[in-house]
């Protein structure tokens, strides 16, 4: 395993509530779907998150084993996606959603889809590689996700894209697991409040993936008002800089989450082609897109965007009907290494993210930068 030299500034600590809540030397929060990166982050000091979207309940339970025998003892998280809006929700069954779901998708984007991959020249699936539909889209597919999640000593259980059900912070508290939302505005921050969450990921425009369209530097003040002082923030949307990590402490938060910056480190799973995508893009290259779920995500800018943005585009479908419809389009396009069409979830920092590092050197830069700029700081003050 490799090690890494910690500066002296290191020995100090950044200490918060949320350092002191869950053990942790760094108040930096790591979203991730892959379970290295995970566990690196962990061992190192912050807080690795693994996002369950992807995977099966048993699938999860093999992820969250292995990060269990890997993290060295230290806290980590998972995040669910549990809408409080989607199509069909009134159907508690997950087949018979897909079944109708699937029922509902018009011919016409079924042959955009198609007509686009082929113009690229993009080859079908296997039989055995296509139908990974819902996943973890909607509460039905998301609460089996829950249940395996809280039989393993997670820290954290966090929850995308409105306020968790009541049921669910009653069963994460009950296993004694802290609650976390994301919110893109102050009223969404305080209906996840009044539900129980503990920690609110306050998450500007900046950020990967789905967000709102209130830029961070904004909305981390009007939300940290808007919960108060019991409950803990979260700064999120374009951090992978110690400054910062500074300006959003300085601003309220008692930590920051952030998910990009960990897309192109060494331990990343990241899809070659996507990641050789990221790496050359600059913080212009990214695009909000109803695309990929149906909902505004913030994506890499690539044909696949703008395809869906052209005159001939049928329009994105409601969650989770358009990921249902474009599901195995991504999973060929991923296998063909279309450079033209690759796409991924990605925010606005991504112009930072040019080298390629362990995910444990990404940790001690952050800190390193943050220390840095305090101590600027306090010397102006001082001044």
């Amino acid at each position: 395993m490799l090690q890494f030299c910690r500066p002296a500034a290191y020995s100090r600590g950044v200490r918060t509530r949320v350092t002191e809540k869950f053990g942790i030397e760094y108040p930096i929060f790591a979203f991730s779907h892959c379970r290295d990166v995970v566990a690196a982050v962990s061992r190192a000091g912050g807080m690795g998150v693994l996002g369950a979207l992807y995977f099966t309940p048993e699938e999860l339970e093999l992820e969250l084993k292995w990060i269990d025998e890997h993290v060295g003892g230290r806290p980590y998280g998972v995040d669910v996606v549990m809408p409080a809006k989607y199509e069909g929700a009134e159907l508690g069954d997950a087949q018979a959603l897909m079944t109708k779901l699937q029922s509902m998708i018009p011919e016409a984007h079924r042959r955009f889809v198609d007509e686009l991959l082929a113009e690229h020249g993009v080859e079908p699936l296997s039989d055995e590689g296509a139908g990974r539909y819902l996943l973890g889209w909607t509460d039905a597919t998301a609460r089996p996700q829950v249940e395996v999640a809280l039989k393993h000593p997670i820290a954290l259980l966090a929850n995308a894209l409105g306020p968790p059900p009541a049921d669910v912070v009653e069963q994460a508290h009950e296993h004694g697991v802290t609650m976390a939302g994301l919110a893109s505005n102050a009223r969404h921050a305080r209906k996840q409040v009044d539900v129980g969450v503990d920690v609110i990921v306050a998450q500007g425009t900046e950020a990967g993936g789905h967000t709102g369209d209130v830029s961070t530097m904004v909305l981390i003040p009007e939300v940290v008002d808007a919960v108060g002082e019991s409950t803990i923030v979260l700064a999120a949307g374009g951090i992978g800089r110690g400054r910062q990590i500074a300006a959003g402490l300085a601003l309220g938060a008692e930590g920051v989450w952030t998910g990009s910056i960990w897309l192109t480190v060494d331990e990343a799973d990241t899809p070659l082609p996507a990641r050789g995508k990221l790496l050359a893009a600059s913080s212009r290259d990214t695009v909000r897109s109803r695309s990929w779920t149906g909902k505004p995500a913030r994506l890499l800018k690539t044909a696949w965007t703008e395809a869906w943005e052209s005159e001939r585009s049928p329009g994105t479908l409601p969650m989770p009907m358009q990921f249902m419809l474009i599901s195995d389009a991504l999973r060929r396009i991923g296998r063909s290494g279309d450079g033209e069409l690759t796409t991924y979830p990605v925010g606005q920092i991504v112009g930072s993210m040019n080298q390629v590092k362990p995910a444990a050197q990404v940790v001690y830069d952050l800190i390193e930068e943050y220390v840095e700029a305090v101590e600027r700081l306090a010397a102006i003050t001082e001044g």
